[in-house]
């Protein structure tokens, strides 16, 4: 078995529904773009995208999903964003959606996210990180329209205050020395 390699996230695909409707809301909410796109060889259409030049696709939306399937076999997906301000303003576009639920915004103590059903209830994360560490799961409720000052205090009391916190810096250390244990 390979060790000391690296891995990180490269893309996430879907099966969906409506692959018009996923690029559409997916390109005019969260900005993204088609990279690619063409004819599955045996059913359908495939849509590449990204938002990152590095990467010729973060999001890949293939048709073929069953219409009577009632649930989302993805537990989520995730995307960083650069600062509290985009948070909020993906958040209240978000919201301008016909989407079918809102959830949040939450911290997890070390990140604030805002969490939503895409247009085919597939559960979808936006989220900052902050620079503290508490044992997951961890979920509070915030009011991510206080002023900066006031909901990044109220943050990082919470923290504080929850057995287990430290800076992320000393849990991302740690981690390091598991990782490279577990490579060797």
């Amino acid at each position: 078995m390979a060790t000391g390699f690296s891995l990180a996230l490269s893309h996430v695909g879907y099966f969906v529904k409506d692959v018009d409707k996923m690029v559409d809301f997916y390109t005019r909410v969260l900005k993204f773009v088609v990279s690619d796109r063409g004819d599955r060889e045996h059913n359908g259409s495939i849509v590449f995208m990204t938002r990152d030049p590095r990467e010729h696709h973060q999001l890949v939306f293939a048709s073929g999903r069953p219409d009577k399937l009632d649930f989302s076999i993805v537990n989520q997906i995730s995307f960083r964003v650069d600062s509290l301000a985009t948070l909020r303003e993906l958040f209240h576009a978000v919201q301008k959606e016909p989407i079918q639920k809102m959830l949040g915004p939450v911290t997890h103590g070390n990140a604030l996210s805002v969490y939503f059903l895409d247009p085919e209830g597939n559960r979808v994360e936006l989220l900052i990180d902050t620079p503290w560490y508490v044992p997951q799961p961890h979920r509070l409720v915030v009011d991510i329209e206080q002023p900066d000052d006031q909901l990044w205090a109220g943050i990082e009391k919470h923290c504080r205050a929850t057995p287990g916190f430290r800076p992320v810096e000393e849990w991302r250390a740690d981690i390091t020395k598991k990782i490279a244990a577990a490579v060797r």
